[in-house]
């Protein structure tokens, strides 16, 4: 069997209102809760299990999460960022505010979930498809 990601766990102080917004953004269903978490799986089955943190932690350790989506769904996902008048970047240092790349021949955005996350949404994988 060949590794594979399975499942990572994405702090918030509000679970359901990051996942509803993760949901949104990248057009997944939200499943089932499963104890504390509410997942998102992606369609290579790599699950997402958003799960509150303790209350005592103030603040949460901003993490990084890149999707590769199809240009449809980056089209979709990028109208929805627009119509909810979200700050975006071309880059992940923030620059090319509102706007986005064209990396490797495709499209590319970053931009922050309610948790403080980074999401970054592409068209081409890094270095562009293998020959």
């Amino acid at each position: 069997m060949s590794i594979q990601l399975n499942h990572t766990i994405v702090g918030c102080h509000d679970h359901r209102v990051s996942a509803e917004f993760w949901a949104d953004i990248l057009d997944l269903p939200i499943g089932p809760p499963l104890g504390h978490f509410i997942p998102i799986s992606t369609e290579n089955g790599v699950t997402f299990d958003f799960a509150n943190v303790p209350g005592d932690i103030k603040e949460i350790q901003p993490q990084h999460y890149a999707f590769l989506v199809t240009e449809a769904e980056f089209d979709a996902a990028y109208g929805k960022i627009q119509r909810y008048g979200l700050d975006h970047w071309a880059d992940p240092q923030r620059r090319g505010v509102n706007e986005i790349n064209h990396n490797d021949g495709g499209r590319g955005v970053y931009f922050q979930d309610p948790g403080g996350h980074f999401l970054e949404l592409i068209t081409m994988p890094y270095g562009g498809w293998p020959s």
